[in-house]
């Protein structure tokens, strides 16, 4: 079911190399990389951005101005979008720098919804 709903972004985002469903804890719960993704170590980094995520979580809720739902981080390789959809999981995508960013935010919102029923506790 994950690893379908990752494949799904990536078919229909120009431009992706990868997506992964993330816990804060840095270890990865599914993964879907292109062969480019595997050379730039993308499952690597998304763990490394684990960090990135809980310090942005701490600092909306430290200043009032409330819960981490997105962040993206521009390389010069490649874009990166996070998508929380619990407190505890996260989405990334991967894409080429020219690859289609609206779409991937549009499709990381769709897999929210549908993944945050599935990890409900």
């Amino acid at each position: 079911m994950f690893k379908e709903a990752l494949e799904g972004i990536i078919e229909r985002t120009d431009g992706a190399t990868g997506a992964l469903i993330m816990g804060v804890d840095g270890i990865a719960v599914e993964k879907v990389l292109s062969h480019e993704a595997r050379d730039l170590n993308l499952d690597v980094a998304a763990a490394e951005f684990t960090s990135l995520v809980r310090n942005a979580q701490r600092t909306g809720n430290d200043t009032g101005l409330g819960s981490l739902r997105e962040l993206a981080i521009q390389l010069e390789s490649a874009t990166v979008i996070m998508r929380l959809f619990t407190r505890d999981y996260f989405i990334v995508l991967a894409m080429k720098p020219d690859g289609n960013f609206g779409r991937g935010r549009f499709e990381l919102r769709k897999a929210e919804l549908q993944l945050a029923r599935e990890f409900v506790m």
